[in-house]
């Protein structure tokens, strides 16, 4: 009773909007995990690097006078740079696409380093026009708001650009080639420039991500994208088991698809800030965060197995 009455509810109310303010930020970086991960069907451990080039691009460009939004285009070609490097390391070196991706992400180490000098470089938020900000969550109401409705339609943008793109012959060759390789090679789909362009497009939107979330944390840090894969995969994960049915046999379902990732990814931070503010001790949040990507990756699997028994025995 004691470690109940000593948790405050408007606490955790006081939190939240930081926490939907960062899910809707890496829901960005987690549309580009969706790319490669669902789209693609590659593992891409690039993300851990690129989002860190992304946000340490966007803070040195910032520091020398370039407006922050500017920066950001930035950060978008700095990660697709990124995701360059990873495809051509398996196109056309043949390395497999899992050691490609942490090849890129330990070089990207020090590449960050060089791009800012140093371990971590801040910026002052005060003295920019930062496209995003811890200080507009914390703001007036009007702030607030006008913050959030950014953000959300910001994602709807990237949204309907993606939609776009994916329903273009270039993008549904894209698609095709995660499916089916072999046959899309019997299609005369040039499949390595397909994967190469996939990849860029995927860690384009990390880059942003991390040229964004920069800004919002008011620094760039070279370990800032740790741990970063493991989000995009819960919220991708996330959003698919809670919506899939929602998303299934709609007209827009690739659109519903992409907004429940967005949602997955609100979420994620939402019940991080629910298990903080149950005083879990911030050393276990990595360890947790793995928990729940396995449980709910192991959620269609159980899903099928349990509903494959049960027709078994209905049938006996």
């Amino acid at each position: 009773m004691e470690y109940f009455g000593s948790l405050d509810p408007m606490t955790l109310v006081r939190a939240l909007p930081g926490n939907v303010a960062q899910g809707l930020i890496w829901g960005i970086m987690a549309l580009g995990v969706f790319i490669t991960f669902r789209l693609l069907d590659f593992a891409d451990l690039t993300v851990d690097g690129s989002l860190a080039t992304g946000g340490a691009v966007a803070v040195m460009l910032i520091r020398g006078g370039i407006h922050p939004a500017l920066a950001l285009l930035f950060s978008f070609i700095a990660g697709m740079l990124a995701g360059l490097i990873t495809g051509l390391l398996h196109t056309a070196l043949g390395i497999p696409g899992i050691l490609a991706g942490i090849l890129t992400q330990i070089s990207l180490y020090s590449i960050n380093l060089g791009i800012m000098g140093k371990s971590n470089q801040a910026i002052n938020v005060d003295q920019y026009p930062l496209v995003a900000s811890l200080r507009y969550v914390t703001g007036e109401t009007a702030t607030r708001i006008g913050f959030f409705a950014f953000l959300i339609i910001g994602c709807l943008v990237i949204i309907g650009i993606m939609y776009w793109f994916f329903g273009t012959e270039l993008g549904g060759a894209i698609r095709t080639t995660g499916c089916n390789a072999n046959m899309s090679r019997a299609q005369g789909i040039n499949t390595n420039f397909m994967k190469v362009l996939a990849l860029m497009i995927s860690n384009g939107l990390v880059g942003l991500c991390g040229g964004l979330y920069a800004q919002y944390q008011g620094s760039a840090d070279v370990n800032m994208g740790r741990g970063a894969i493991v989000i995009g995969l819960a919220a991708v994960i996330i959003g698919e088991v809670l919506f899939s049915k929602l998303c299934a046999g709609r007209k827009m379902a690739f659109a519903y698809t992409m907004v429940s990732v967005i949602i997955g990814a609100i979420l994620y931070y939402v019940v991080i800030a629910v298990v903080l503010w149950f005083k879990m001790p911030s050393d276990y949040m990595k360890l947790f965060s793995a928990a729940v990507v396995a449980c709910f990756l192991a959620v269609p699997y159980l899903k099928g197995k349990y509903g494959r028994k049960r027709r078994g025995g209905a049938k006996a």
